[in-house]
């Protein structure tokens, strides 16, 4: 590891309890926090998450949130109706910037977030959370609100991975999860931005960062959202401006090794297009699935498209530079 890297562990990484809620309430002296939740169909979770921080963190004698939003992308189930009745705003993906055909994925909602928030500091969390603790925010939050030179937060944590086939099993392996992170991404990283190597998290959901920066970086459409943000925070702001802080432990649903494997492909595919913007990988993955018709075919294959379109800056778009001036 790099000396530099080892001094920033030491600088820059945290516990939550080293902030106290009342040093953070202290300090906010009229910062106003956005929280946004990206949520497609998690009824099963989205409203203990929205209740825990509505309940916890928006209070009269806590106001440490000023805004609380599930941003709904396209959703089959409850999910709009739950967060809804638990005291969040709820906004649906098309809605916003209806001139910009939306696609699908997970980056696409949190650059869209940006339009229908107005915090100076912005914080996303996932919203397949289980057994959820505030804690998510304001460990995340409170470097933002007590050190003026950080810019972007990542939470980091243990991830037990479910031993059975239900992911909501008693049944835990400690540590054992975020196997994207360990197989593809953190080698990503120690090779080609070795000073991000001390992130324990890098693919993390739970961050929180700055508006003035977020408006200024590209965003992934798809899962390589979050390591094309670090990287482009790195590159933007300085190793010094980024922290990390330790909540303890996320679980959550975990997805199966397809689901992973697409995953990959696109956070490599991110990397790649930061590396070098010329010659470009062949943006398709194909898998295989065991064939189930009894015609004794073996392995069917499946080819995929790897997500590969990016979001400008927002502080490019029209529409929000118009809404600054406003």
């Amino acid at each position: 590891m790099l000396d530099e890297v080892e001094r920033w562990l030491g600088r820059r990484s945290w516990s939550v309890a080293d902030r106290p809620l009342e040093q953070l309430l202290a300090a906010k002296r009229g910062t106003t926090v956005s929280v946004v939740l990206p949520a497609l169909d998690e009824e099963a979770t989205v409203g203990d998450i929205v209740s825990v921080i509505r309940r916890e963190l928006m209070s009269e004698a806590v106001p440490l949130v000023d805004e609380l939003v599930v941003l709904d992308s396209g959703s089959t189930d409850r999910t709009a109706e739950v967060a809804a009745a638990a005291g969040a705003r709820v906004v649906a993906r098309d809605e916003i910037l209806p001139r910009i055909p939306a696609v699908p994925g997970k980056g696409e909602v949190l650059w869209r977030s940006l339009m229908v928030t107005s915090g100076d500091i912005v914080c996303f969390v996932d919203a397949d959370l289980r057994d959820f603790s505030a804690d998510f925010v304001t460990g995340i939050v409170g470097p933002l609100l007590t050190e003026p030179d950080v810019d972007f937060v990542k939470a980091m944590y243990d991830r037990p991975l479910s031993t059975g086939v239900d992911p909501l099993a008693s049944g835990k392996t400690p540590g054992q999860g975020g196997r994207v992170t360990e197989l593809v991404a953190r080698p990503l990283l120690n090779l080609h931005w070795p000073q991000l190597a001390g992130f324990v998290q890098p693919l993390g959901g739970e961050y929180a960062a700055r508006r003035s920066l977020l408006e200024r970086l590209p965003f992934p459409v798809g899962y390589g959202v979050e390591l094309g943000l670090l990287v482009d925070a790195l590159h933007t702001v300085g190793l010094d401006a980024l922290a990390q802080v330790d909540v303890g432990v996320r679980k959550h649903r975990h997805q199966d090794e397809r689901a992973l494997g697409r995953m990959a492909a696109a956070i490599y595919r991110t990397a790649q297009l930061r590396l070098s913007r010329g010659h470009l990988v062949r943006p398709l993955l194909t898998q295989f699935e065991r064939d189930e018709t009894g015609e004794g075919k073996g392995f069917t294959p499946r080819t995929y498209a790897v997500d590969t379109e990016e979001r400008p800056p927002m502080i490019d778009i029209t529409e929000y530079a118009r809404r600054r001036v406003a």
